[in-house]
């Protein structure tokens, strides 16, 4: 039983997370693919280093701009559905930009455009893509769905770099942006056949800019996932030289061919691949936050290889390196940020994840792209490891959280608000005051763990918070938040976690024994009774 527990192919058992888990396979061979044909065949359009680096850019920036929004939508419509009209987007995107390269109408600007719409879906499909998982296993097989993920992805960077190179040379770029678009059918397949169970919502859906306004609060909020976000940040905007310039590496200081590139690339693969089948090993004897840091310098110790040295051959086992290093630190994040999210918040809390991956990408990409063509590209990679190693020093202080599933359940323990007038559930502002009696010599104490209660009301949908002390009477102490509704209010009952219960719980040990903390509940007034006084 307990092997089985702890199989790392134990999501597989779930029919429905293996068939998508294929079926995203073959879409990210494709994507892989495009990658390929896209920066390679701006390297024919243009030898601008700039130009280069843009195609990275162009991918990568959407999800700066709509990773929060895409989660929050992720959150509170039909998942399969939502995906379902993102893949024929992606689809149709892919086959307009195969028959326009085949033609010979392809352009640089072109050319970002049409990646900038790939980057559109990109960023639209992965909050709901990653939020979807938890739904399709059980919790026990949740880590092992999300190295199966990680390793999926792998394979496909082993496999489509390499599919790629050599359809670039016996067909030219545009053959690898049809079976890109032909790859996604094969998502939309499973997404149709899944027989999706209907959730019974408890209440009305969240609006759109209600749900991001939420999940904006949380990851405000969230100590746990704000120190996934900097050590992202931190590793990403370095690491994004060695990805962004490797075209032009290949192509310009090594006078490679697209079958070259596509090597180059499938052994950064094939290194991500033999670094997650070890990654269960190394986590036994480290942790994650250790593992983090580690494969950060190696990832350095790979772009300073990159700077430097100039012999094909010699460089084939650094992007193993490369490959093994970023698998190590990407699963590490992934796993620390699906693990530190309620339900009710995880597509939106991935999607600040995500925004801040990419956005780290394509600033990086930007940024070490303007160095090379300003300066050089060894200088632009020894500055990227510079900058990956300064980031690791800064995020020091910012240790990945380990965080267990059950503390993240719901505690349902907050006792049930009376509304007098159950039709108007929508009136708000709601403020919510709480009413202690704290001995004088534990108020400094008290003061302390009301901190982390603030912090625990923000995130779970408070927008307002405050301690107040009585000027009269120095025992009497009084807590309100403001919630944005009545119908809010119902919903941050139901958010708080069993962790979260013991976070009041160290607060409320100062309450004076046999004195009850008393709850009061106070709504502004309804517009008919506004309008009545007037």
């Amino acid at each position: 039983m307990t092997t089985a527990k702890q199989s790392p192919w134990g999501a597989l058992n779930h029919s429905t997370f293996r068939w998508l888990w294929l079926a995203s396979i073959a879409s990210n061979i494709g994507t892989w693919m495009h990658e390929v044909g896209a920066g390679w065949l701006m390297t024919s359009l243009s030898a601008n280093p700039m130009h280069v680096a843009l195609v990275q850019v162009a991918g990568s920036a959407p999800m700066f701009l709509l990773a929060l929004p895409a989660g929050a939508m992720a959150d509170i419509v039909d998942k399969r559905r939502y995906l379902l009209g993102v893949q024929i987007w992606m689809a149709a995107v892919a086959t307009a930009l195969a028959t326009l390269t085949l033609l010979g109408l392809t352009s640089v600007w072109l050319l970002l455009g049409m990646t900038l719409a790939m980057g559109v879906g990109t960023a639209l499909m992965m909050p709901a893509w990653s939020a979807l998982t938890p739904e399709l296993v059980s919790k026990r097989d949740l880590p092992s769905a999300i190295a199966l993920s990680s390793l999926g992805i792998n394979v496909a960077r082993a496999l489509g770099p390499a599919i790629a190179g050599v359809l670039v040379s016996l067909s030219g770029p545009w053959a690898t942006f049809a079976l890109n678009a032909l790859s996604f059918f094969a998502v939309m397949a499973v997404l149709l056949t899944w027989k999706r169970e209907r959730q019974v919502a408890t209440f009305p859906a969240e609006r759109l800019l209600g749900a991001i306004r939420a999940g904006w609060r949380y990851s405000r909020a969230s100590k746990p996932l704000q120190a996934v976000l900097v050590r992202a940040a931190a590793f990403f905007v370095g690491a994004s030289a060695g990805m962004s310039l490797l075209p032009l590496i290949v192509r310009g200081e090594l006078q490679g061919s697209a079958s070259d590139f596509g090597l180059m690339l499938g052994s950064v693969g094939v290194g991500a691949v033999l670094g997650a089948t070890l990654l269960p090993r190394i986590r036994e004897r480290i942790s994650s936050d250790r593992l983090v840091l580690l494969a950060s310098l190696f990832y350095a110790l790979v772009l300073l290889a990159l700077a430097s040295v100039r012999q094909f051959a010699a460089l084939l086992p650094v992007m193993l390196l490369s490959g093994a290093a970023w698998i190590a630190v990407l699963s590490s994040l992934q796993v620390a940020a699906q693990t530190s999210v309620p339900d009710w918040v995880r597509a939106r809390a991935l999607s600040v994840y995500i925004l801040v991956f990419f956005g780290s990408m394509a600033a990086g990409g930007a940024l070490w792209g303007f160095v090379a063509s300003h300066a050089s590209i060894p200088l632009a990679l020894f500055a990227a490891a510079g900058c990956l190693v300064l980031g690791l020093l800064l995020s020091a202080r910012f240790p990945l959280p380990v965080t267990e599933s059950e503390d993240l359940a719901p505690s349902l323990h907050w006792p049930a608000p009376i509304l007098a007038d159950e039709a108007d559930a929508e009136r708000g502002p709601v403020m919510v005051t709480l009413h202690y009696d704290i001995a004088v010599e534990h108020a400094a104490a008290f003061r302390q763990a009301m901190g982390e209660v603030a912090r625990m009301r923000r995130r779970n949908g408070a927008f307002s918070w405050g301690l107040v002390q009585n000027s009269e009477n120095p025992r009497h102490w009084q807590e309100f938040f403001f919630d944005e509704s009545w119908l809010e209010h119902l919903r941050h009952h139901g958010r708080v976690t069993r962790a979260e219960q013991r976070i009041e719980a160290a607060a409320r040990q100062f309450q004076t024994a046999g004195v009850a903390i008393r709850i009061d509940h106070f709504l502004m007034p309804a517009r008919e009774a506004t309008h009545a006084s007037a």
